[in-house]
């Protein structure tokens, strides 16, 4: 009897050994790939494959300040020509003088104010003949302070129309290139008090990842980009930190995931952080109470001024 429990035992015991030994096979192989994935992509990166082989021209949208100018200073490093789009003729004469200047490379500008929705024709005339190799859709707005929806401004024509309306007239026609759309970590929640930025910046990563899918065997990548913060004067960070990097520290570090990563942080800090980026109801609520008090405060100081 007793030999007939222990070998009883045994086959019970047998399936749940190797139920737990292909767990821990799994397991195992699955962290492997994860960190062959991390090197590949975050150490090696994919550097080589932007240059001027997939075009003369790169265009950057935004390219006076922040993210934007250093996508434009990097990839006139690389030796692209660069055409800068942006609102200020007067800041896109400076940049293009700075690129002209320290990388030797031709550059042409074109100012528009992507908040209209009557500029797509001067910037497909500005475009026409290009070689392009690269598009960087960058422009975008933000509101200087979280909000409740009814008191934000008009976001759309930014965030959402500039991504899509020009396409046709650079990449597409030569079935070969590289489109980047600049969306941002905050639409990968949904962020209350921000939430209209939020949402269309959720509609670039998905528009993108949905292009990619369709044109991706024609040989055009398009790149979903999902930064968190980074120093910019839209941020208001000043000072960079490892998780808060520059422009041009974030910039070298993402074009290197191009080609490897459909959607990416860009940034290894940024793609390992686990971050609750919304709001909850308490912290609404101290917010709105705070923001209460400073404007009573203000109204004060003006009356008696």
């Amino acid at each position: 009897d007793r030999s007939t429990g222990t070998y009883c035992s045994h086959w019970a015991e047998t399936p749940l050994f190797w139920v737990g030994a292909f767990t821990v096979a799994s397991l195992t192989l699955w962290l492997l790939y994860r960190l062959l994935t991390g090197f590949r992509i975050w150490v090696l990166g994919n550097g080589q494959l932007l240059s001027p082989k997939l075009g003369k021209w790169a265009v950057v949208t935004g390219a006076t300040d922040g993210i934007g100018k250093s996508y434009a200073e990097e990839l006139a490093r690389r030796g692209f020509a660069m055409m800068l789009i942006s609102r200020s003729q007067e800041k896109l004469d400076d940049v293009a003088r700075s690129i002209e200047e320290q990388f030797k490379v031709e550059t042409r500008t074109i100012a528009v104010d992507f908040g209209k929705t009557d500029i797509y024709p001067k910037i497909e005339e500005g475009l026409a003949g290009l070689e392009i190799g690269v598009l960087v859709n960058n422009v975008g707005v933000s509101y200087p302070y979280p909000e409740y929806y009814l008191h934000i401004p008009d976001l759309e024509n930014v965030n959402i129309l500039s991504i899509f309306q020009h396409l046709p007239s650079c990449v597409f026609p030569r079935s070969k290139g590289v489109i980047l759309n600049i969306s941002s970590a905050s639409g990968m929640y949904p962020l209350p008090l921000l939430t209209i930025y939020s949402a269309t910046k959720a509609f670039v990563d998905f528009f993108s990842r949905g292009l990619q899918e369709e044109y991706r065997r024609q040989g055009i990548i398009i790149q979903s980009v999902l930064p968190f913060f980074v120093v910019t004067k839209m941020t208001r960070i000043r000072k960079p930190t490892l998780d808060k990097p520059t422009p041009e520290r974030y910039v070298a570090a993402e074009l290197a995931t191009v080609g490897l990563q459909s959607q990416t942080n860009g940034y290894f800090p940024h793609a390992v952080m686990v971050r609750d980026a919304r709001m909850n109801r308490l912290q609404r609520t101290g917010y709105l109470q705070r923001r209460k008090l400073r404007e009573q405060k203000n109204g004060q100081s003006l009356k008696t001024e």
